[in-house]
């Protein structure tokens, strides 16, 4: 599979409780943290999910 870096660059203050369970559960918490993670249909829909606040890179 391909492997995607995922980067935070917006905070979770004032977002929903499932949008900062899946950021958490990306592996970030951090604003400029990042993680490189498989691209799998189930990280692609949780990426989906806090489009807004992650940039996403092929890696």
């Amino acid at each position: 599979m391909a492997k995607v870096k995922v980067t935070q660059v917006r905070s979770t203050i004032k977002r929903p409780k499932d949008q900062k369970a899946t950021i958490v559960a990306l592996g970030l918490g951090k604003i400029n943290k990042s993680v490189e993670v498989e691209n799998t249909p189930q990280i692609a829909g949780m990426v989906r999910k806090v489009s807004h606040l992650v940039k996403v890179e092929e890696a």
